[in-house]
């Protein structure tokens, strides 16, 4: 048993990230995932089944919903397992954030001030429309424990609004950042920051039985006692390893489906090979030791497409 909750349990995160005594460490997280973008002082916590649409998202949606005390909304979520559609949904989260930054209370409750004209007649004084519009940033961050088809080969994704041609960023209000955990290979003596220092942490820590020496900061102390499985409440106790297991179950089942996409691709492609090699005429015995299908196999190839065409 590992010294240190696994964080990319649903629990395991919410006892390092989501709770008082984190706010700390969640904000030296940020900090270094936003380095030169920006810093965060202070944030809150919001209660993130407020933000659910319908009842199969409460609960479900956001690991961590908060707002910085400058006013930016962060949505900070761990995914252990991959689903179909993942980009598609985390986009739809961002900007459903963002679309909830322009809601205006009922018109009759919006107070116009009124001004007195030249001529002493009195009137309401004009509101633009466009202010209603200002937007803060709505940062949309993904900590992912598998690979993501949809993005590329590489640990950390950085999304913008930005020109297709320049790359320029034209509009900086809405960001998300995916980081994919199989991808982040550094050993612990090539970190040289304190952000790839984190990222180190997170991904090997449910792997060890004491803190490293080498991670001598500050942050990684708070680390130890917030992540210790001894240090957590008898009710926590329980619904960790309850969720130790849903863990182990998911990527079971993960493995299982991606294995057999991956047999499935290959098949295809075997059937493929071998139809284009038979269409360019080539002998049976040849195609079968190539693909490593049988004469009979082969024979068949091309037959229900033909068929269906009305060709046979």
């Amino acid at each position: 048993m590992s010294r240190f909750v696994n964080p990319f349990t649903d629990l395991g995160f919410k006892v390092i990230f989501g709770q008082p005594a984190s706010k700390g460490l969640l904000i030296t997280l940020l900090n270094e995932l936003l380095a030169g973008e920006h810093h965060i002082e202070d944030l809150c916590f919001l209660d993130k089944e407020d933000h659910a649409d319908n009842v199969h998202d409460k609960g479900i949606i956001y690991d961590l919903y908060c707002r910085t005390d400058s006013g930016e909304y962060i949505i900070v979520e761990m995914q252990n397992r991959w689903h179909s559609h993942f980009l598609d949904r985390t986009l739809y989260y961002v900007c459903r954030a963002v679309g909830r930054l322009t809601e205006l209370p009922p018109p009759d409750t919006i107070k116009i001030p009124i001004e007195k004209d030249t001529d002493g007649m009195v009137c309401e004084s004009s509101v633009p429309y466009g202010s209603r519009y200002r937007l803060s940033t709505v940062y949309g961050i993904f900590l992912m424990n598998f690979k993501e088809d949809g993005l590329d080969k590489k640990f950390r994704t950085d999304i913008a609004l930005a020109d297709r041609d320049t790359g320029r960023v034209v509009n900086p209000h809405l960001r998300q950042i995916y980081l994919q955990f199989p991808y982040f290979n550094k050993e612990l003596a090539e970190c040289e920051t304190l952000y790839e220092k984190l990222m180190y942490a997170l991904k090997n820590m449910n792997d060890w039985n004491r803190m490293p020496d080498a991670l001598k900061e500050q942050v990684f102390k708070y680390l130890d006692q917030l992540a210790a499985v001894a240090n957590l409440s008898e009710e926590n106790r329980i619904a960790y390893d309850k969720a130790v297991d849903r863990y182990r179950v998911s990527r079971i089942v993960e493995e299982d489906i991606r294995r057999e996409a991956t047999e499935e691709g290959r098949e295809e492609e075997r059937l493929s090979n071998a139809l284009k090699m038979k269409a360019k005429g080539l002998d049976y015995e040849t195609i079968s030791d190539i693909t490593g299908l049988s004469i009979q196999e082969i024979e068949k190839l091309g037959i229900d497409d033909r068929r269906d065409e009305g060709k046979l």
